[in-house]
């Protein structure tokens, strides 16, 4: 039997189904085809915890170390796109700066003074206008002003930096929707290589002037390794801080419970990763015949994970489509992934989605809400899924 007949809900869906409200399609296949064939995605989709885990955590079974692998294809191979030795080759001279304790002694104060920064600007233009967009103005430039400082880069123009990010993000996510790599996205790669020597070269203090000077990695791994870290690190901190707003301002009763009691707001922003985790599908390729949640997968098939799909299983999570910013299970979710490729950012991504919320239950007026309701900060994209925008206004 053809795989599109063993497997028709995912024979059914389309890309533009995966981008847009893609959590009905989620539960239909977690529900009937927990591991299923998706001819839009030329390979397995994952869509139940337990076989996520079991790819995640199984690098030897499960790997990215492929040609295929996309970000690879943009901006060369790094951490993100290895295994093995040699994963733990690229990655460790990045690692002791993202430490929690090091995240926390190095950057909270200022990151909580930055997010304050932007949100009393926010504040300002909704004083002004009426209307404020809390993306454009707080959870972007938040994103990029904190890995600009971490990495220490000599020129920390956020437009300069918002562009070569989006630039990069269009050739990844184009990449994975079967697109060859842009002219946009050469250049943004080209001028970012750039902005990398000169840094290495002129910071000598600076945290990639200490990767370099580890002599681990080449001039190209630590360039790819920067890009990597720089792109995941806007992309999905943009889209993690900006979903966490939307949650939480779209939840009156949830926002009630967070005002009341502020310990809360750590687990408002856990429970809006799982609601909608701002990197919500993961790539490997089998390198052997496997067997998955009962479902033969043959070596060299591509096998995506679903991280959405995963963080709404109802095995793990009760009423998993109801934000709930007291969820005791939330720790659960797998938006930072697991195994070996846990997210080397995630406590500085936990940090500045935190400041973000705080200073916005502290700065701007009690009855903000969102501008059009719930709907108004529509989350969409096949990869990285976050709202065009987050607007607010006063209520009443």
């Amino acid at each position: 039997m053809a795989a599109v007949d063993r497997f028709p809900v995912g024979a059914s869906l389309t890309l533009d189904d995966l981008a847009g409200d893609v959590h009905p399609h989620l539960a239909r296949l977690r529900a009937t085809e927990p591991v299923s064939w998706l001819p839009a995605l030329g390979g397995w989709l994952v869509t139940a915890r337990e076989p996520a885990l079991e790819v995640l955590r199984d690098a030897e079974a499960y790997t990215v170390d492929d040609p295929r692998f996309s970000t690879a294809r943009v901006v060369g191979p790094s951490m993100l796109s290895t295994d093995g030795d040699e994963h733990g080759r690229h990655r460790a001279p990045f690692a002791p700066p993202f430490q929690a304790a090091t995240v926390r002694d190095g950057f909270e104060a200022w990151t909580i003074a930055e997010a304050r920064r932007l949100a009393a600007g926010s504040a300002a233009e909704l004083a002004a206008a009426g209307q404020a967009d809390l993306r454009a103005g707080l959870a972007g430039p938040l994103a990029v002003s904190v890995i600009a400082r971490a990495l220490g880069l000599v020129d920390d123009d956020p437009h300069r930096i918002l562009g070569w990010y989006r630039a990069i993000s269009a050739g990844v996510e184009g990449v994975n929707a079967g697109r060859d790599v842009g002219d946009d996205t050469r250049r943004a790669v080209a001028d970012l290589r750039a902005e990398v020597d000169r840094t290495v070269a002129e910071a000598t203090g600076s945290m990639l002037a200490a990767v370099a000077s580890d002599g681990s990695l080449t001039a190209d791994e630590v360039f790819s390794n920067t890009a990597v870290v720089m792109f995941g690190a806007i992309e999905t901190s943009e889209g993690m801080t900006a979903n966490a707003l939307a949650h939480l301002l779209g939840a009156p009763d949830q926002l009630a419970a967070v005002r009341a009691d502020r310990s809360l707001v750590a687990g408002a922003v856990e429970e809006s990763l799982r609601m909608e985790p701002a990197a919500t599908l993961v790539d490997r390729y089998a390198t052997r015949d496997v067997v998955l949640a009962g479902v033969a997968i043959r070596s060299g098939d591509l096998v995506t994970v679903s991280l959405a799909g995963a963080n709404r299983d109802p095995a793990v999570f009760a009423d998993p489509d109801r934000y709930d910013v007291a969820r005791p299970e939330a720790h659960l979710q797998l938006a930072f992934v697991k195994g070996p490729h846990l997210c080397l950012g995630r406590h500085l991504a936990r940090l500045q989605t935190v400041a973000a919320v705080d200073a916005v239950l502290d700065l701007l007026p009690e009855d903000v809400v969102l501008d059009g309701g719930p709907s108004a900060a529509n989350v969409r994209g096949l990869v990285f899924r976050k709202p065009a925008a987050v607007p607010v206004r006063r209520g009443g």
